[in-house]
């Protein structure tokens, strides 16, 4: 570890948050909702599938990023920058901004009526309340498995709208699952958890992940009043108006299903069909990375190991599931090589989506018969920018969507760029108040024309016939001057979770935690976009 990013991290001595508040604790008293994950963990680890593979739901559940919500480096770093940049409104932004990164213990603080906050409970040495138990969760089993139904896909419910049973006491208290459970092993389950089973389908329904993974924010101004309202990631929307709608789920995805039966428990386990794998299979492969190598400063609980698994399996996972690509109606006329690429989104939502520092580009390149370079656009730099992009030299600036491309100083980025009140472009979620582009690729089925203001394309994407349903397809023309055939042209689709402007932008904002971050992404710059789709193609 280089110098500059000891120094940062040891501004935030074990900087994991806690939650010493007495409202938190107050509510733990009256009545506990929840129990933290390794009381689950006891039963529903040591599962191996009939070929030998380790299946365990705690141990894939904790390197996931949902177990790691509130350990993020990258999120606390968010939001202490919105804070500062709205100091006025900072207990609500608290208050807000942990609601699906910590919900278990806000749910119990704010069950009462309290406010959550956040960095005053940050975890300090001197050792673990229940409230910082259940704080460090993030979302842990007992928060999925108890909600309800109610309100399913409904406006209310998202936003961190879950409903859960405030009524029933710890012992009596439902947890749901796809199964059903004989009363003997669900006196075993209520002894060892507090929780009594309950067989209900809709643990898998696409809903349940909607609550949470379709959320807007409150725009507000430089004075920090609210001005407006932003879909800041609507993925459940998104996947609703495409053509998988009727075929196909969140769950079907992210949480794969083992095909052999076995039991889903250790304890007196019974065989049960199509276990859900619990390792959230999404795109944030790059935090996986960053929690596995500063493990001991950020309090990782999950082994070395287990973050290499849920990276590996992220990794193969976008790179055979997201998007395939072609090149097609390759030639060469009057001097120059023309040639048309072609990107599918294989998603069931657009690509990428969810929180917008996401971005995929083309990186194009040509080269000539002694393999040098003659044309190249998109190549991704050391320190995590795209050469060429206006928006990383430039924060006031943004790459438009391309219908073609002549000049390798253009690049194609899919993304969403948001820009405040004043119309100025910025990475500020809360000064957000609408995007003025967006190009994402759209899932199959997806009709951009009737698309609501929530999820529709912006920009010159909107007019561009070639970007649809079926993805996109954008030509290249390349001259060629002095160069002799045959040529290589190759294409590959790039994906960055977190992209460079939305990195360096904290350092705008001086604080332990966003100096911290950019210190860490500076140290793993390199490591922090992924190649989703290649394909090559060779004339003369």
């Amino acid at each position: 570890m280089n110098f500059a990013l000891r120094t940062v991290l040891g501004m935030l001595p074990i900087a994991v948050l806690i939650f010493a508040g007495s409202s938190v604790e107050s509510a733990g008293r009256n009545q506990n909702l929840f129990v933290a994950a390794d009381r689950c963990m006891a039963c529903h680890n040591g599962l191996t599938t009939p070929s030998g593979e380790d299946v365990s739901i705690g141990t894939d559940w904790r390197a996931s990023m949902m177990a790691n919500a509130a350990r993020d480096p990258y999120w606390q770093a968010a939001v202490r920058r919105e804070i500062m940049d709205h100091p006025s409104a900072g207990p609500d932004i608290e208050n807000e901004c942990s609601i699906c990164h910590m919900p278990m213990a806000r749910f119990e603080s704010t069950a009462e009526g309290g406010r959550f906050e956040i960095f005053s409970n940050l975890k300090s040495a001197a050792g673990e309340s229940r409230a910082a138990l259940l704080a460090i969760d993030g979302v842990s089993c007992a928060l999925c498995h108890q909600v309800k139904s109610t309100l399913f896909g409904e406006k209310e419910s998202f936003t961190g709208g879950f409903v859960i049973d405030r009524q029933l006491k710890t012992g009596d208290r439902s947890v749901f699952g796809p199964y059903e459970v004989d009363e003997g092993r669900r006196t075993v389950m209520q002894s060892s958890a507090g929780f009594m089973p309950v067989k209900s389908s809709h643990i898998s329904d696409s809903e349940l992940c909607a609550t949470c993974h379709t959320l807007y924010t409150h725009t507000r101004d430089s004075g920090g009043r609210v001005i407006g309202e932003l879909p800041e990631q609507v993925p459940y929307l998104e996947w609703r108006h495409s053509g998988y709608v009727k075929s196909r789920g969140c769950t079907s995805c992210h949480l794969p299903a083992v095909v052999a039966e076995m039991p889903v428990s250790s304890v007196l386990g019974e065989p049960r069909s199509r276990l859900a794998q619990h390792i959230f299979r999404g795109g944030n492969f790059f935090m996986a990375r960053v929690l596995n190598r500063y493990r001991d400063s950020l309090n990782a609980a999950a082994l070395p190991q287990e973050f290499d698994n849920i990276f590996n399996r992220t990794v193969e996972h976008l790179k055979t599931g997201a998007a395939r690509m072609a090149i097609n109606n390759l030639r060469i006329s009057g001097g120059r090589l023309s040639a048309e690429i072609e990107i599918k989104n294989l998603a069931g939502h657009k690509l990428p989506t969810a929180y917008p520092s996401r971005r995929a580009w083309i990186h194009f390149s040509v080269r000539d018969n002694r393999n040098r370079i003659i044309f190249e656009s998109g190549s991704l730099a050391p320190d995590g920018s795209i050469r060429g992009n206006d928006n990383d030299m430039d924060a006031g600036r943004y790459e438009p969507h391309y219908e073609e491309i002549c000049d390798s100083g253009k690049v194609q980025i899919y993304e969403s760029i948001m820009v405040d009140d004043e119309g100025n472009v910025t990475t500020g979620l809360l000064r957000g108040l609408r995007y003025v582009k967006d190009n994402r690729l759209l899932p199959y089925g997806f009709n951009k024309t009737s698309a609501g203001p929530d999820i529709a394309a912006r920009g010159r994407a909107l007019q561009d016939a070639d970007f649809d349903g079926a993805g996109d397809r954008i030509r290249y023309s390349v001259k060629l001057e002095q160069a002799r055939g045959p040529y290589t042209i190759q294409a590959e689709l790039w994906y960055q979770p977190i992209g460079y402007r939305w990195a360096q932008n904290l350092k705008l904002k001086r604080s332990g935690e966003t100096e911290r971050f950019v210190a860490i992404y500076d140290s793993m710059a390199e490591a922090s976009a992924a190649v989703l789709a290649r394909a090559e193609a060779a004339v003369r």
